[in-house]
């Protein structure tokens, strides 16, 4: 077996790591290399525990090796562990559209598979593109989208982002659209007043703008942009890749605000964390625009060599069952006004934080600014790493989202490591200062 030394040397020569400056990941101390998990807790190769304090990027929901889900996938590696959707089905693929859909809101009745919450929304702005063509209405071909939104990396996804830091150089790539303020229905609703007839859809997150900063909307901006784009007759894509399965504390953010979606993208949590599965939910409406025959070319061309993989599939069920059985949204409850009070009493009170933003079990952390090249959001998951922690920055916003499985006691170990890993980095840099 490799030492940790060894596999450190070869991820140095051979590794490119997503979101990450090579640079900084060669001269940096050796990298975790994760061995196994349990639960809520990752182990390296030198056997150290880490709290999983971001549910391994947004997607763990009730545990590393959940027995349910790991038979799940067992038993289906004994049947077919894929199988092409291209003119074929199988039964994993067919059960989890029928559960899907039976906890979605209510309206959505189908179920299109991709592999990735990116390739989600490219489906979601491929299908409203081509849904207003097929209607003759060839001037809908803009979409509306938030400020600093994300919504993933592929070119039509970053057509619709707005993190300049993200999504700024790829600009000659893209298509244009229009940038809604956050949480400013005002603005939408002007907007739409002036381009409403070339507006195709609108995309949003609702409730919580993630990877751009937790940014929280106010209540009520996701119902009033439903009432918004009812009024001119624009599609609404709902990107719940990163708010549903539990995260906001109900299943889909949506629900908050009773609002049906005519497209939701969904991800992440689908399977648990254990398999690459998302998909693209639509109302009938949308599905019968696109019924015909052959030679009438309103077949919607799009589709993944791993659409539907039955192995992720199965996990997908697996993990809707146990949300059903463990009563893990009803649990989550106390859990989360647990998690506000420990923001409250240990993080919002540090000299370093400027604000706090939390909706359900989805935290981010904003530390006041910091003197260019500091990297304080990046010294805080360093200083949470050493002691036992797994946390991320974006920018100098820190992300707390835990699985949804984490138990109380590691949910305060987690805010205290939180809290003592925010005032070191801090006290190092004033430090570093002086």
């Amino acid at each position: 077996m490799r030492t940790t030394a060894e596999l450190a040397a070869a991820d140095r020569r051979h590794l490119w790591h997503p979101f990450t400056q090579q640079q900084d990941w060669e001269s940096e101390e050796p990298p975790i290399v994760i061995d196994h998990a349990e639960g809520t807790t990752l182990y390296d190769t030198y056997g150290n525990a880490y709290i999983d304090g971001v549910s391994s990027l947004w997607c763990n929901v009730h545990g590393h090796r959940e027995r349910t889900i790991d038979d799940a996938v067992k038993a289906q590696l004994d049947r077919v562990a894929h199988s092409t959707m291209l003119g074929l089905s199988h039964a994993p693929a067919i059960e989890l559209a029928e559960r899907l859909l039976a906890i979605a809101p209510p309206g959505l009745s189908r179920v299109f598979y991709s592999d990735s919450g990116s390739a989600a929304v490219e489906v979601a702005l491929k299908m409203a593109f081509q849904w207003w063509a097929q209607r003759g209405e060839t001037e809908r071909t803009g979409f509306i989208c938030l400020e600093n939104a994300y919504h993933g990396d592929t070119i039509g996804a970053v057509s619709v982002g707005g993190v300049e830091h993200f999504h700024s150089l790829y600009r000659p790539l893209l298509f244009d659209s229009w940038r809604a303020r956050a949480g400013d229905a005002g603005h939408l609703e002007e907007l739409l007043e002036e381009h409403g007839p070339r507006v195709a859809a609108m995309i949003v997150e609702p409730l919580v703008q993630g990877a751009s900063g937790m940014l929280m909307q106010p209540e009520g901006y996701l119902a009033r942009a439903r009432e918004l784009c009812d009024a001119h007759g624009v599609l609404l894509i709902c990107d719940e890749v990163a708010t549903g399965f539990g995260r906001t504390g109900a299943m889909f953010a949506c629900e908050h605000e009773g609002v049906t979606p005519d497209l939701m993208c969904v991800g992440k949590g689908l399977t648990g964390g254990y398999l690459p599965l998302a998909a693209t939910l639509t109302s009938e409406r949308i599905y019968e625009g696109f019924l015909g025959n052959a030679e009438d070319s309103r077949t919607f061309f799009h589709g993944h060599t791993y659409t539907g993989n039955p192995l992720a599939c199965a996990a997908a069920i697996a993990t809707l069952e146990l949300f059903e059985r463990k009563r893990t949204l009803t649990r989550l409850q106390p859990k989360i006004a647990l998690l506000t009070r420990l923001l409250s009493q240990r993080i919002v009170p540090l000299g370093a934080v400027a604000e706090v933003r939390q909706r359900g079990f989805m935290v981010g952390i904003e530390l006041n600014p910091s003197p260019a090249g500091e990297r304080l959001g990046h010294q805080v998951t360093l200083a949470a790493r050493s002691r036992g922690a797994i946390i991320r920055p974006l920018g100098d916003v820190i992300v707390l989202m835990p699985p949804l499985g984490i138990s109380d006691g590691e949910l305060r170990r987690l805010v205290t490591i939180t809290a003592s890993a925010i005032s070191d980095a801090a006290s190092s840099g004033l430090r570093a200062a002086a």
